[in-house]
């Protein structure tokens, strides 16, 4: 089968901690929706994590509890393709030849470089600022038709885009040009202490953050501590960031709309509904904890999983790139 002729839908994480409810609910959960509609492929992004300086041993363990993490919050491996990024090749062969069809200029109004660079001073590498060609490297080479992007990689998005429309009409069809796909309910968890910032799992403040593996404990203890506001009235608005998020969070883990859960708090404060969220979310996260507990115990089955996620990747990317070599000139 012709894999430009197949709606795949690709997202990639870096394996660099924990994942956050931010992610389970606005992203995996959403992903498990894909997928009896698409080719899903999730590769865990260990390259793009070396722009930042990593301990070996460390980093070896994050890429494995990742792939577990993923398995536990239940994507099946069956129909869905997961695999680690450094395992198959053609990611960084590609990106060398779409760097050669990438501005500088493109690349230097990425705002995200200049973020990570403020944060980086002491290692401002050109990885950081060639990261968004190895990007649109992972998303070109399996023909992704749709690619789960929050608002801070739009831009990453933009410029794959950009690439695979200039390759295209130098080269003739090559790529297809990628769509944004962002979930209309819960695509975006803020933090719980700042509720105008993204939830994210290198936050310095870790109230703001629950972690898929955080205790029972610790979760109450965080949602209890939610930043709100002193109006104490459950409404559902731009106004009250801080219950807004908490309910998106309640939302999505139980499907109730908004208007049941104002409806079902009308007489009551921030407390009882605080304590009843937290209910809501340690019940919701403690069987991913346990799956994930049961899967670091059995390697063998990991090992399997990658090895067979990294052959089927490797496949598809191989067809990508024959056509890639053959259209741009490449001797066979």
């Amino acid at each position: 089968m012709d894999e430009i002729n197949v709606k795949t839908i690709l997202s990639g994480v870096q394996p660099t901690g924990i994942l956050t409810i931010g992610n389970y609910i606005g992203a995996i959960q959403n992903w498990k929706l894909l997928e009896n509609e698409y080719k899903c492929i999730y590769p865990i992004v260990d390259l793009h994590s070396l722009t930042v300086r990593q301990d070996p041993k460390q980093f070896k363990d994050l890429c494995i509890s990742m792939l577990a993490q993923y398995l536990a919050c239940g994507l099946d491996a069956k129909k869905n393709i997961l695999f680690f990024q450094s395992h198959v090749r053609q990611h960084t062969e590609l990106a060398w030849l779409l760097s050669c069809h990438t501005y500088l200029g493109e690349l230097s109004r990425m705002t995200q470089f200049k973020e990570k660079s403020e944060k980086h001073r002491d290692n401002i590498n050109a990885g950081l600022f060639t990261y968004p060609i190895l990007q649109a490297a992972d998303i070109l080479l399996y023909q992704a038709c749709k690619v789960p992007v929050g608002e801070d990689q739009k831009q990453h998005l933009e410029l794959a885009r950009d690439i695979a429309i200039r390759f295209n009409n130098i080269y003739g069809k090559t790529f297809v040009v990628p769509e944004p796909h962002v979930p209309q309910m819960g695509a975006r968890i803020m933090s719980l202490q700042e509720p105008s910032n993204k939830m994210s799992k290198s936050d310095t403040n870790i109230n703001g953050t629950i972690f898929l593996l955080d205790s029972d404990k610790v979760t109450l203890k965080k949602i209890k501590r939610a930043v709100t506001d002193n109006k104490n009235r459950i409404s559902y608005n731009d106004n009250q960031l801080g219950i807004k998020n908490l309910m998106t969070i309640y939302m999505t883990l139980t499907k109730e709309s908004i208007r049941e859960i104002e409806e079902k708090y009308t007489d009551k404060g921030y407390g009882a509904f605080k304590n009843d969220l937290a209910e809501i979310v340690v019940e919701n996260l403690r069987p991913v904890r346990e799956k994930y507990a049961e899967l670091m115990d059995n390697k063998d089955y990991l090992v399997s999983i990658y090895k067979d996620g990294a052959e089927k990747a490797g496949e598809i990317a191989e067809n990508t790139m024959k056509k890639v070599r053959d259209n741009i000139g490449l001797i066979k």
